[in-house]
Formats: C-alpha cells, sequence, structure tokens
C-alpha cells in the first residue's frame, strides 16, 4: 500500500484556496471574456448555489464576483443562463449546474422517480403531468405562473397542482429548467432543451456517483469522505464504493485527524499566488460546509437569516471576509439607497481593519453605492480602526 502524502495545515488551505478559484486567479478585464469566464468557473466549481435571498446581491451572482471581479450583474446572468450553457437541478441545493453533467445526475433522477413523490403529492398525477406536457409542447418554455399558477393559497409551500406536476417533472428529468427569469423558474421539456448528445439516462449510478465524487475533489482540491459526500450531497456509503476509481489520491493533512484525498492536479504544483480580498456569500462552496470551514479555516459560520432576529449573533446575511488567504471577520450587508451599510461587523482582530475595508469599499462600487457606513462593530478598537479606513480608501 503506497503511504499517503502528508499535507501541512497550510498547504491543505492553500490547495483548497487555489481549486476553488480564490488563490492565483486575476479579475476579469474586458467584456469579450467576461461571459466566458463565468462559464468556465461553472464548469470547475461544477456547483453554483441559488438562493432566493438577496442582499447585495444574489448568491450566484456573488460567486463569480468573489473570484473574477466586479462584473457586471447582467454579464454574470447571461453567462449563466444564455446559450444553453447550464441548467438548474439539485446538487447540494437548487444549483446551477454546468449541461455537461446532465448525464450523470441521472442517479438522482432515478432515485426521485423510484421514490415517487417529494413532499408534495398529485391528486391526479396522471391527467396533471400530461396537461402540462402538452402546454410546454405546444407554447414553449413557460413559468409555472404561466402553465396555471404556482400557489393554491398565500403561503408559500402551498403549491398548486401545477406547480407540484410540473416540478415532479423537473425531478424526474422529463423538464428543465435552463433559466431564469424574474427568479421565476422557466420550464422547457428536456428532449427540447438538452443537446442530444447529452440527453439521455444511460449511465448507471456507480459511473453517475464516480463522476461527481471525482469532479467533487477537483473542485476542492483535498477533501475528506464527509467533504466529498456534501459536495453533491451523496451519501458517505456511495463515496466509499467509488472512491478507488476517482483518481483521487490519498493524503494525511495535519491536524484533520481523518482520511483525505487529494486530487492529482492539486497536487502537481505549489499553491502559491494573489489571493483574494473579497466578502463571500454565505452559500459560496468554500465556506458552505461548516466543519470543513471550521477545519480548514478555524472559523464557525452560520447563516442566520432563518434564525429569530433576538437569537442572531452576527446578522440577518453575514458575509465572511477573506484577505490573504484567511478569514478575518465578517459583516452583516444592506443597501439603503446609495449606501452599503455595515450593519454588523466582527473581525479577529483590528489589523484586519484594512482588508475590511477594501472588501467593503469593492462591493460598494460593485452595487452602484457612493457610501459605506458602519453601524455596528463588536469592538470598539476595531470600529475605530474600520472607520479610519474607510475614511482613508473613500477616495
Amino acid at each position: 500500500m503506497t503511504t499517503p502524502l502528508a499535507l501541512t495545515a497550510d498547504d491543505a488551505r492553500r490547495i483548497a484556496l487555489r481549486a476553488q478559484g480564490l488563490l492565483g486567479a486575476r479579475p476579469v478585464r474586458g467584456s469579450g471574456g467576461r461571459p466566458h469566464a463565468v462559464r468556465q468557473l461553472l464548469r470547475h466549481l461544477g456547483a453554483v448555489q441559488l438562493d432566493t435571498i438577496s442582499v447585495l446581491a444574489r448568491s450566484h451572482e456573488l460567486i463569480p464576483y468573489a473570484r473574477l471581479g466586479a462584473l457586471e450583474r447582467s454579464v454574470i446572468e447571461h453567462a449563466y443562463w444564455s446559450g444553453g450553457h447550464s441548467f438548474e437541478y439539485w446538487s447540494h441545493a437548487a444549483c446551477i449546474l454546468p449541461i455537461e453533467e446532465w448525464p450523470h445526475f441521472a442517479f438522482r433522477r432515478r432515485a426521485r422517480r423510484a421514490k415517487g413523490h417529494r413532499w408534495h403529492r398529485l391528486a391526479d398525477r396522471d391527467a396533471s403531468t400530461a396537461l402540462v406536457r402538452k402546454r410546454l409542447a405546444v407554447e414553449g418554455p413557460l413559468t409555472a405562473t404561466e402553465l396555471g399558477g404556482a400557489k393554491s393559497s398565500g403561503e408559500w409551500y402551498d403549491w398548486s397542482e401545477t406547480k407540484i406536476a410540473v416540478e415532479w417533472l423537473l425531478d424526474t428529468g422529463e423538464v428543465v429548467c435552463t433559466r431564469r427569469r424574474g427568479w421565476k423558474r422557466v420550464y422547457d421539456l428536456a428532449e427540447r432543451a438538452i443537446p442530444d448528445e447529452l440527453f439521455h439516462d444511460d449511465i448507471d449510478d456507480h459511473e453517475c456517483l464516480r463522476r461527481l465524487v471525482a469532479q467533487a475533489g477537483s473542485a476542492m482540491g483535498v477533501a475528506t469522505r464527509s467533504d466529498l459526500a456534501d459536495y453533491h450531497r451523496v451519501r458517505g456509503d456511495q463515496v466509499d464504493a467509488v472512491i478507488q476509481e476517482t483518481g483521487l489520491l490519498p493524503v494525511e493533512v495535519e491536524g484533520w485527524g481523518k482520511a483525505a484525498w487529494a486530487a492529482p492536479e492539486a497536487l502537481a504544483s505549489p499553491a502559491r499566488g494573489r489571493h483574494r480580498t473579497t466578502l463571500l456569500s454565505p452559500f459560496d462552496s468554500l465556506v458552505w460546509d461548516r466543519p470543513r470551514t471550521e477545519r480548514i479555516f478555524d472559523f464557525t459560520h452560520r447563516l442566520e437569516a432563518y434564525v429569530p432576529r433576538p437569537r442572531r449573533v452576527h446578522g440577518y446575511f453575514a458575509m465572511p471576509l477573506l484577505s490573504g488567504g484567511r478569514l478575518l471577520g465578517r459583516v452583516d450587508p444592506a443597501r439603503e439607497e446609495r449606501t452599503l451599510v455595515a450593519r454588523q461587523v466582527s473581525m479577529r482582530r483590528p489589523s484586519a481593519a484594512p482588508a475590511m475595508a477594501k472588501a467593503l469599499w469593492e462591493a460598494a462600487s460593485w452595487v452602484g453605492c457612493e457610501r459605506v457606513r458602519l453601524d455596528r462593530c463588536d469592538d470598539p478598537r476595531a470600529a475605530d480602526a474600520l472607520r479610519a479606513e474607510l475614511r482613508a480608501q473613500e477616495s
């Protein structure tokens, strides 16, 4: 048996950052290559999570912003949703996925069909799904509202029969979402929207899982069994069944205390290069797995949007600050007309103030704000240092 390669904790951290596009990358210049850069990033990450919350911007826009710089939001949307480059499906959560990965999610479509339902059940599946198929075939891509309404009442979870039917068809692969319009899914027949060479479920479950575990390993650089399972939300035993066939190499990481694997390309050269200073979405794949984030960055982060206000510690949509390859703090931002408001800031030390100020001003400029205001900071010395840096960097 080959002795696993030993990595230091810093080696693993830098490998993870480079694999996620946050070490060594440079902001994209010029409009011509920008959609291509976003699509290339999507193909490498393998999944970009979607979420309804929009503070600075929606999470799927924040992902390329953090890596590629202040791209126009319209360019990001165009890159994702035009030209048939991607589709939306269930990966880590609801995610934008590269169109080439359609065949590899056949295992999940088959599992959904075998289960027979999600959490909603259809009163008359045959009639309801037949109507959806017919409408899409005749009228082309439609939203749930255009199909007949998404809800039966005002409650978000009380779906109409039509919405349940079209989501069932999406789950099982007859319908696909290849774009959103005003945050609404636009549904189309998969046989029409997916390229012919990809429109098949011929790949067996084992090969689907082998591909997705290998892709997760490449996107993370170095990962434990649980990391690999979490990336596309597969089971640990499914990782075990394919890990030897992925090409990932066993490694031992200082302080991890768990078996780990690294992508060969991640070990081919030292992970060096330019670090990004940026705010991260809580749904960014660098930090979406809390145990991995704690293990790599010694940083505990929790999305508190769904926590009752009195129990929040860091705020509604606290965004981690990445600088110098480390997570140095977080900020809960908001916008008030042309002002970016740092409603609550916490930093590990006052010396992080220049990085936080830089990240806040860059984010403000990206979303069209002309001012930055600090409302609250949990450390008076850090607050003074940050206000001074915000003033110094204003010009």
